[in-house]
């Protein structure tokens, strides 16, 4: 009997594949990287094409590995990086430009040119007018690459985000598909109707013919057998973006539960239940998911640099050796120095939403040193994060919360003990890691039968608890205020 799960995390740094048992357990983890294409403008961009062949060349690898009998493979889940954003050819699959990575915030000039629009934006997407989203991206690619829009009128060019263009590539081109939780990030989305939206897709110049048939997050996307790698395709059953299934593997399942997902950059979620909460101080709504025909919604904020801060001192400021050094040297900082650090190194997400911003130290003396820096830097993660988590609280009414937490930088003692201080709340670390691929495994096994609800007994948590006196916290807070408002 087929008694094995793949789940795929096509991330901002790497593409990963990860096998798991029927009792909802890892068997093993592979993972390719991919070159993060950075120019001279600061344009971030992705080649497809290398994603795609790295995340072939893993299924082989996966299966020998593991000694596994491919035949009982039962299905395959799909978790992604989710604004990035693709165009490719309908008929080849072939990309037409390279993809466009969320962090890329070259769509400003168009947001600027819409800004009379941005309030219809809002009410339509939940979202507010701004690069970081999809919709400017390809409209970007639409606008920047010769033929491309006379094509796509046409409906030779398919647009979309990074799991609609793995689904279209590993079915053949058969499937062209995407989740309401991908959709409601690309800004072309109504989370009120569920379609994508005519006005809009009018208003960033993208044909409604480009666009993919928007499927259940826990639906059937196709069917693959990863290029011959497997003896007979199997189905692809689930696919979400990265932070909502993040948020599914924790089971933030009901309204008021919380998570931050402390990647390249943060997600902050909080479940809102059935019905959206529109929000008018720069917290954005999207949908969680949509599973068995139902959908949740849920507040968030992003922060655009928060583990990506430690990969910036580490590899352009060079105050790091490796990014698990900077624990040690946050310890061992001086507890009165008063350095901040403010990481617009591409404009401030949310609640500020300003991408003409530039990152900045702030508060620096003759003492300040290497340590002093690498502890301003964590710092600056806990207090985005606790920034976007107070204004939801305020926006859902809800004054105690408990915050569920993954990511690499989780697993820095100092840095989440550190944001339970700035919280004055509970911080909850899962022992399981790749909370991304746990989620769209557990999904899609439970969508074929192959879990139940038992399957989040699973997760284990360290607990960290509050510590920090409060006059501290208060001033340490103040602080980062006065520093982000010298940068706006």
């Amino acid at each position: 009997m087929a008694s094995y799960l793949i789940a795929i995390d096509q991330s901002t740094q790497s593409t990963k594949a990860l096998l798991f048992d029927s009792q909802g357990h890892i068997c093993l983890r592979v993972d390719r990287p991919h070159r993060q294409i950075i120019d001279e403008r600061g344009y971030v961009e992705h080649d497809p094409e290398e994603i795609y062949q790295n995340l072939l060349a893993q299924i082989p690898e996966l299966i020998e590995k593991t000694g596994i009998d491919p035949q009982n493979i039962a299905a395959v889940s799909i978790s992604n990086q989710r604004e990035t954003s693709v165009m490719w050819e309908r008929a080849t699959g072939k990309p037409v430009y390279n993809a466009v990575v969320w962090q890329c915030a070259r769509g400003a000039a168009i947001c600027d040119s819409l800004e009379d629009h941005a309030e219809t934006v809002r009410q339509k997407t939940g979202l507010k007018l701004s690069p970081y989203f999809s919709a400017t991206k390809l409209a970007w690619i639409m606008r920047n690459v010769p033929g491309i829009k006379e094509r796509a009128e046409k409906g030779e060019i398919c647009c979309g985000t990074m799991d609609s263009y793995v689904v279209f590539r590993l079915t053949g081109g058969k499937e062209f598909r995407t989740d309401d939780s991908n959709a409601s990030r690309t800004q072309l989305f109504n989370i009120h109707t569920l379609q994508w939206d005519e006005e809009l897709l009018s208003l960033f110049g993208i044909p409604a013919c480009c666009m993919a048939q928007v499927t259940d997050s826990d639906g059937l996307f196709g069917y693959t057998d990863f290029g011959g790698a497997l003896p007979a395709p199997v189905p692809i059953h689930c696919v979400m973006g990265d932070s909502h299934a993040a948020l599914f593997a924790q089971g933030c399942l009901t309204e008021g539960m919380l998570k931050v997902g402390y990647g390249t950059g943060s997600s902050i979620m909080m479940n809102i239940g059935e019905k959206p909460i529109l929000s008018q101080r720069g917290i954005v709504t999207s949908l969680a998911w949509k599973l068995k025909g139902q959908v949740n919604y849920i507040l968030e904020g992003n922060v655009n640099y928060s583990g990506a801060i430690v990969t910036w001192l580490k590899d352009q400021a060079g105050l790091l050796k490796t990014a698990a050094e900077s624990q040690a040297l946050a310890e061992q900082a001086n507890p009165s120095d008063k350095t901040y650090l403010v990481p617009a190194f591409s404009g401030l997400g949310a609640p500020y939403w300003r991408s003409d911003v530039s990152a900045a130290f702030i508060g620096m003396s003759r003492t300040t040193g290497r340590a002093e820096l690498v502890r301003a830097g964590l710092e600056a993660i806990a207090y985005q994060i606790t920034d976007i988590v107070q204004l939801m609280q305020q926006e859902a009414n809800i004054p105690e919360i408990e915050l569920r937490v993954d990511g690499g930088p989780s697993r820095n003692k100092w840095l989440m003990q550190f944001q339970s201080d700035m919280l004055k709340s509970p911080v909850l670390v899962p022992e399981a890691e790749e909370l991304s691929c746990v989620g769209v495994a557990y999904a899609a096994g439970m969508a074929l039968g192959l879990y139940d609800d038992s399957i989040f007994e699973n997760n284990r948590y360290f607990r960290y608890e509050p510590r920090m006196d409060e006059t501290t916290r208060q001033e340490k807070h103040a602080g980062w205020k006065e520093a982000v408002r010298r940068i706006l």
